[in-house]
């Protein structure tokens, strides 16, 4: 234990946070992270064969990431060396890795710990990859953000990622009974605001030892407090969200997804997550334009009209009355019928003008506004689709050299049904005046 404060930069007799107090000094200690550290699972058969590897270790903030490293480089006896990215640059880095060659001339390896490695520029990560390559260093990386987006490729080669769970009930509860063992009497809460306080960590077991010492300070005869009384007397944990980040692109995908499967529930419940985080609403009205065209379309025609009337409603109103709008888009989308079948139709056919490139419309369905285009035959036969018998002449308007495709496809659902019988009713006639001008059978 005193190794483990003395490897953290404290004496063992300093006062410290109860989260540094109750920190695990035993990888069996480590909650709610199993999947990674039992017997069976990749460090737990690591630590087992006595070696390490280099890991990135992802996950949200207080799930244990420093914890690990710090236990991982104590179970297989190397040097623990600790910095962050914040505060560190190439210089400092240098200066780790000339010192961890000296140790290791002594027969001492090094577990270089850098906390926030995501915070490194592409050049700083560079920096790490010759010293992790020949093994001066094992590096355990920790990172709040996805490491495929934040780290060089050449260095997540050279490492595995591990990916933390955030702490669910039943990691916390061992955590509030280790933390009333510590204090010496259960904490001061009835069953309901015992629940709360958990809900309010949001998977952090770090904010949860904060809030714990908040409610530590009160007074030892201190009637239990209801749920009323905790939110009074301790803030909840403000959610994981980063409007430039991956919580910002997995909710916004959850989002959508929802919608297109048609859960209105799930759907408003991801809407209120991202507004209640503070992203911006036009960003979400944005999104929601663009799924009314590509997973409902023609299927509801005025998914779309809904959708701009909620962004002009929440442009006129703003937060909080401009929202409701949005609201009211999500239930609209969410419980409309759902076709891609214009989104599909759209790729198909722009597939089609690169593969076709400039072939040139059939000349009698162009303008001819001067006699030399008159003699060249532009308008020349073309039937005013008016003046037809039903207002459709069948004439064929694609490109002489290119055969007639179908792009668009109308599903079985809603509006497009009616589309359906429209199109087929408009190929019979398009067959039946081919079949005469062919003498050949529609």
């Amino acid at each position: 234990m005193t190794d483990l404060f003395h490897n953290a930069g404290l004496e063992a007799g300093a006062p410290r946070p109860l989260a540094e107090r109750l920190r695990p000094a035993r990888i069996e200690d480590v909650v709610g992270q199993d999947h990674l550290l039992g017997p069976t699972s990749p460090i737990g058969r690591m630590l087992g064969a006595g070696r390490m590897a280099s890991l990135i270790l992802w996950g949200p903030p207080g799930t244990g990431k420093t914890t690990i490293a710090r236990l991982l480089a104590d179970h297989v006896d190397l040097h623990f060396e600790q910095v962050s990215a914040v505060f560190s640059g190439v210089a400092d880095l240098r200066k780790v890795f000339e010192t961890a060659k000296a140790r290791r001339r002594d027969g001492k390896g090094t577990l270089l710990f850098v906390d926030e490695i995501h915070r490194f520029n592409r050049s700083q990560q560079d920096a790490f990859l010759p010293y992790v390559e020949d093994g001066t260093v094992i590096l355990v990386g920790a990172t709040t953000e996805n490491p495929s987006f934040e780290l060089n490729a050449a260095l997540l080669s050279r490492a595995q990622v591990m990916v933390l769970n955030r702490l669910d009930d039943a990691a916390m509860e061992i955590m509030l009974n280790r933390a009333e063992a510590e204090l010496g009497r259960p904490l001061p809460l009835d069953a309901d605001a015992r629940t709360a306080l958990k809900a309010m960590a949001d998977g952090d077991g770090r904010f949860l030892y904060n809030m714990v010492e908040e409610i530590e300070a009160l007074a030892p005869e201190t009637a239990p407090l209801d749920t009323a009384a905790l939110a009074n007397l301790v803030q909840r944990r403000a959610p994981v969200y980063d409007k430039a980040q991956e919580g910002h692109y997995n909710l916004i995908s959850a989002l959508h997804k929802s919608l297109r499967g048609s859960d209105v529930d799930a759907a408003l419940y991801y809407l209120a997550r991202m507004l209640t985080a503070g992203e911006d609403p036009l960003y979400i009205t944005r999104r929601l334009v663009r799924f009314a065209a590509e997973d409902i379309g023609m299927a509801d025609p005025q998914a779309l009209v809904q959708a701009l009337a909620a962004k002009d409603m929440y442009d006129f109103l703003g937060s909080p009355e401009g929202e409701l709008g949005i609201m009211q888009a999500v239930v609209y989308l969410g419980t409309a019928p759902k076709s891609n079948a214009v989104y599909t139709a759209a790729k198909m056919a722009n597939a089609a003008a690169r593969e076709t490139g400039s072939l040139m419309p059939p000349k009698h369905i162009l303008n001819a506004p001067t006699k030399m285009m008159k003699t060249l035959g532009y308008g020349k036969g073309y039937e005013y689709d008016h003046d037809a018998e039903g207002g459709f002449s069948g004439q064929d308007y694609f490109p002489e050299d290119m055969p007639r495709r179908q792009f668009y496809r109308p599903v079985e659902r809603g509006f497009e049904r009616d589309i359906q019988k429209r199109l087929e009713y408009w190929a019979k006639l398009r067959a039946e005046r081919r079949a005469r001008e062919t003498g050949e059978p529609s």
